[in-house]
């Protein structure tokens, strides 16, 4: 259990690189070409993983029996990294951050509610909602001082 905790921060924490990197790209060269960049780097990457370790598995790979939420979820990883290289330069790594932390807080209770059901969640979904206002809160007051 420690190892997985120890990957996941690490996770966190080259995650948290990542965006600071692209979103200072994206200054300069927009946000839909950074995640361009982004996407074909991490393809190539992934592609040479694969063939290195799946190599003889490769064969077998039937596109037709991809489900459809796989291309869903491809679509939502790329208009993530765009969004918030076009955020990042201009709220910051801590505000942008947090807010994105908060969404997927929010949408995960979200999620657990419609599939699960129950008022205990709804605590959950309220907390998580102040927990947002606050940090958007925090975030316009901070925005507003600087200007």
């Amino acid at each position: 259990m420690d190892t997985l905790i120890f990957i996941a921060l690490l996770n966190g924490m080259i995650i948290s690189s990542a965006r600071v990197i692209n979103g200072q790209l994206s200054a300069s060269i927009g946000a839909f070409r950074t995640s361009l960049w982004n996407h074909s780097v991490g393809f190539l990457f992934l592609t040479l993983l694969v063939a290195a370790f799946y190599w003889q598995q490769l064969g077998q790979f039937h596109w037709a029996q991809v489900p459809a939420y796989a291309w869903v979820g491809g679509g939502c990883g790329a208009l993530f990294v765009a969004t918030s290289s076009y955020v990042f330069p201009k709220m910051g790594a801590l505000n942008t951050s947090v807010l994105i932390i908060g969404g997927q807080m929010f949408s995960a209770v979200l999620f657990d509610v419609i599939n699960q059901g129950g008022r205990s969640h709804l605590i959950q979904l309220l907390g998580v909602a102040l927990i947002t206002i606050g940090i958007i809160l925090s975030t316009l007051e901070k925005y507003h001082h600087d200007k």
